[in-house]
């Protein structure tokens, strides 16, 4: 009996990633038919657009995605260019100056900078690092550097640090800690990503 449970057991364990991906994929998939399927709001909306078109309903939906894909699609081609650094800072501006929309505004403008695979704040452009507590030799850390500029608090100069949680890195803490403390890591983001989402399992490959 204890062989059949041990053996249950492995193959649970064997199929969990499985599960899991399908759990998650499914769940992510459902949420996304809830918010822009045909049948929500912005479905009906997306349909309305595509009605002039068709009118079946199904293709419609397809029509308005199809519209509402090609205009930001366009809106990209328009940032990319001298137009949209011009236009940008203007509507920031004009954003700005309404209360309560400009807080929803600016918190979605910070993680669309995080996010973006070419700006300059994304986590693409944060460097890995070791973060030595009570400087080196130490408790090490591998954590990502936010910012290359240092912070001067007192008399010395502060690095600011993400330490990612394990296994969700996208989580973690930003703390300050002194530059001393900080030495450059050959490890790429990914590894970093690797090791907190296998929390330890996957050792960092920069250890000398």
């Amino acid at each position: 009996m204890r062989q059949i449970v041990r053996t249950f057991v492995s193959g649970l364990v064997a199929a969990l990633p499985l599960i899991v991906t399908v759990a998650i994929t499914a769940w992510i998939v459902s949420l996304i038919a809830d918010y822009i399927g045909p049948t929500s709001t912005v479905g009906k909306l997306l349909s309305a657009l595509g009605l002039g078109v068709t009118t079946s309903k199904a293709a419609a939906y397809l029509v308005g995605v199809a519209i509402v894909a090609a205009a930001i699609y366009f809106l990209g081609l328009i940032v990319e260019t001298r137009l949209g650094g011009w236009l940008s800072p203007m509507l920031n501006r004009l954003i700005e100056r309404v209360p309560i929309v400009s807080s929803v505004y600016g918190l979605t403008k910070q993680f669309a900078a995080i996010v973006d695979l070419k700006g300059e704040d994304s986590i693409k452009s944060m460097r890995p690092v070791w973060c030595f507590f009570g400087g080196e030799p130490g408790a090490a850390v591998l954590a990502l550097l936010a910012s290359s500029k240092p912070v001067r608090i007192g008399e010395a100069d502060y690095l600011g640090v993400l330490i990612p949680s394990s296994p969700v890195p996208v989580g973690g803490a930003l703390l300050y800690v002194p530059a001393n403390w900080v030495r450059p890591a050959k490890d790429g983001v990914e590894q970093l990503m690797s090791v907190y989402v296998s929390m330890g399992v996957t050792p960092p490959k920069d250890t000398a």
